[in-house]
């Protein structure tokens, strides 16, 4: 399996985090836009910043999903992360600023 791989995502607002969440995870999850070639079940570490916060958040997890270069429609190519256990608070995190917005039925970057 490849080594594992970091990457940085800043996330500029709520719209954006809702495409880009992927709550249908145990663990919850996001889609990180990327050309990086990745193999599904790789671990990738994750700089994560949120909408309103001024710190990045580490999340370890794998991929889970892969939109390829290239990808059809209006697909944009990258990532899909599953948090890893110890990351449950950014999940949390997450779900709080999403909050009440989770069912609506908003386009995703994955589904």
């Amino acid at each position: 399996m490849a080594a594992q791989k970091a990457l940085s995502l800043t996330i500029q607002d709520i719209p954006t985090l809702l495409s880009a969440y992927m709550p249908v995870l145990e663990r919850g999850g996001i889609f990180v836009p990327t050309r990086e070639s990745y193999d599904l079940g790789q671990e990738v570490f994750l700089l994560l910043m949120l909408p309103g916060e001024s710190e990045r958040l580490p999340v370890t997890g794998r991929v889970v999903w892969v939109s390829p270069e290239g990808v059809s429609g209006y697909r944009v190519p990258g990532i899909g992360i599953h948090f890893s256990a110890e990351d449950q608070g950014v999940r949390d995190r997450i779900e709080t600023l999403l909050a009440g917005q989770l069912d609506r039925g908003t386009p995703t970057y994955t589904l």
